[in-house]
């Protein structure tokens, strides 16, 4: 293992070299082009062994690693925003036929207007296909979650997105462990899937299937869902015993004691630690990092001494409210105590969070009622 300063992207191709990967399918998109582009030169110098192709779009890319992997190949890709809504087809067959993706989204707005900058919209919005997602907070947890990520989708049978916020870090510099190739070869086994396409052994994916049929399926489909969770947290626990390095117990990470708790995801959770151990110590942060299947559960347990709940959404459900605070409301309704709850929608298209917008935030918190929704323009 090895501690350098590195750029995400780069960071994030060194961890899917380090995943033993046969199949690359590349379309170049801001902000996640560095990572293909590293991944590129590191195949063209021979430092990795695989099949680099070049795809004329991102629904081709999606397309490609979906049947390099039906076929037994360890494959991998990535996106940002309009790209990831270009495969959106293809992610809900990716689930339904239950092969083992891992992609990296590099979060970023969609348009219109047009915007390269981050949030979440692109990602959340895929939220209800079967994938698993998680989102991480620094490139550290990038790296490692890139890695859990191929354990995780390839024990339960289901893809999986690592979503890191676009520019803050992809594009950030920052000291980074490198995994030996010895530990991850320990922690992450050989791609031996047991149903693969093979002439020997001819089999049928994604067959017509009847009303009954489906249904039954697609239950199949969800009960999977909901198991992984256990997976999610299990592989977290391994990669502590091998590496050092944990996030929680995998789904739900928190920090400080406070009674009022902020939900948020993704890298102004750093923002907002810093923010609790400098200015506010009556805060205390749940930090999301498997949104699906989403922590019901561990939200709840988390939330259970909270006297209030403020969630801190990147994306909007337009129409109604930040998405991941209709998630934790729905949450509050099982508990026999249920905390006030407001939603701030915070860095659409890439405004920075800043301390400033973390102290309008408190601040109007305790001046509204519970329910309360508004999208925060900028300080």
């Amino acid at each position: 293992m090895s501690e350098k300063v590195i750029e995400g992207s780069r960071a994030i191709a060194e961890a899917v070299a380090l995943c033993d990967v046969k199949v690359i399918a590349a379309y170049p998109i801001t902000p996640q082009t560095h990572i293909v582009e590293a991944l590129a030169r590191m195949h063209a110098n021979g430092e990795i062994d695989c099949e680099f192709v070049n795809t004329e779009a991102e629904f081709s890319s999606i397309s490609l690693i979906l049947g390099a992997t039906a076929a037994g190949a360890r494959s991998f890709t990535a996106t940002s925003s309009q790209g990831l809504a270009l495969m959106h087809e293809v992610l809900f067959a990716a689930a339904g036929l239950r092969i083992p993706l891992v992609m990296v989204v590099a979060n970023r707005a969609l348009s219109a207007p047009i915007n390269i900058w981050n949030d979440h919209q692109d990602s959340v919005s895929q939220r209800d296909n079967g994938w698993i997602q998680i989102y991480c907070e620094s490139v550290q947890e990038a790296v490692d979650s890139v890695i859990q990520a191929y354990k995780i989708a390839e024990e339960c049978l289901l893809p999986t997105m690592v979503c890191i916020d676009g520019f803050y870090l992809t594009h950030v510099y920052e000291p980074v462990s490198i995994p030996s190739k010895e530990k991850v070869e320990r922690f992450l086994p050989k791609f031996n899937p047991k149903y693969k396409l093979d002439p020997e052994k001819p089999l049928t994916f994604g067959a017509l299937a009847f009303p009954k049929d489906y249904a039954r399926i697609r239950k199949q489909l969800h009960e999977a869902a909901l198991r992984s969770k256990e997976v999610v947290g299990r592989v977290n626990r391994e990669f502590h015993s091998i590496f050092g390095r944990k996030y929680g117990n995998g789904m739900v990470e928190t920090y400080g004691s406070g009674e009022t708790a902020i939900i948020a995801a993704g890298s102004v959770c750093g923002t907002i630690k810093h923010f609790i151990e400098h200015e506010n110590k009556k805060l205390s942060l749940v930090r999301i990092r498997l949104f699906r299947p989403f922590p019901r559960r561990e939200i709840r347990e988390a939330l259970e001494d909270k006297e209030s709940v403020i969630v801190i959404d990147r994306s909007v459900s337009l129409g109604n409210a930040g998405t991941l605070f209709t998630e934790v409301r729905d949450v509050l309704y099982e508990m026999d105590k249920r905390p006030k709850v407001t939603n701030f929608i915070l860095g659409l298209g890439g405004v920075d969070v800043t301390r400033k917008t973390l102290r309008y935030v408190i601040e109007k918190h305790g001046k509204v009622s519970s329910g309360h929704v508004e999208i925060v323009e900028g300080d």
